[in-house]
């Protein structure tokens, strides 16, 4: 089964305050490499360089934009990567109004259900609910 892996995961790769939910990101994306089991939607790409490059209070930022850059070059890379279309953004805003997610989780939600995906990976979701034909799964509530 094919899931599409929402930004969240690929920051907490880079993350070392929460070394858990690091070990547990950066597992899932080698296995995804693994079997070819992972999907990366371009607006995770965008958002992976803006979240790790933000300063935080008292630690500056979790990368340099060099290395975001870097790491960025290196998911579009390894990873197969979905782009958004018309008809994506079309779905988005129907799945925002249907499910009542924000706009870019009805985004993250969009790219899964428009290209087939039956699973999205994120804790940003319900986990376990079914939105469509897709299925959350938050890989760190366990």
């Amino acid at each position: 089964m094919a899931a599409l892996v929402d930004t969240n995961v690929l920051v907490y790769a880079f993350d070392p305050r929460d070394r858990r939910k690091q070990r547990i990101a950066t597992g899932l994306l080698r296995q995804g490499l693994r079997d070819d089991s992972l999907r990366v939607a371009h607006q995770a790409i965008v958002e992976f360089v803006s979240a790790v490059t933000r300063p935080r209070a008292g630690t500056g930022s979790l990368l340099s934009m060099v290395e975001a850059c870097r790491e960025a070059e290196g998911l579009l890379a390894q990873f197969p990567v979905l782009y958004p279309n018309g008809a994506l953004a079309r779905h988005a805003l129907r799945g925002a109004a249907a499910y009542q997610l924000s706009w870019y989780d009805a985004h993250m939600w969009a790219y899964a259900d428009y290209y087939g995906l039956e699973g999205l990976i994120s804790e940003d979701f319900d986990d376990g609910r079914l939105y469509g034909s897709v299925r959350v799964v938050n890989p760190f509530s366990i």
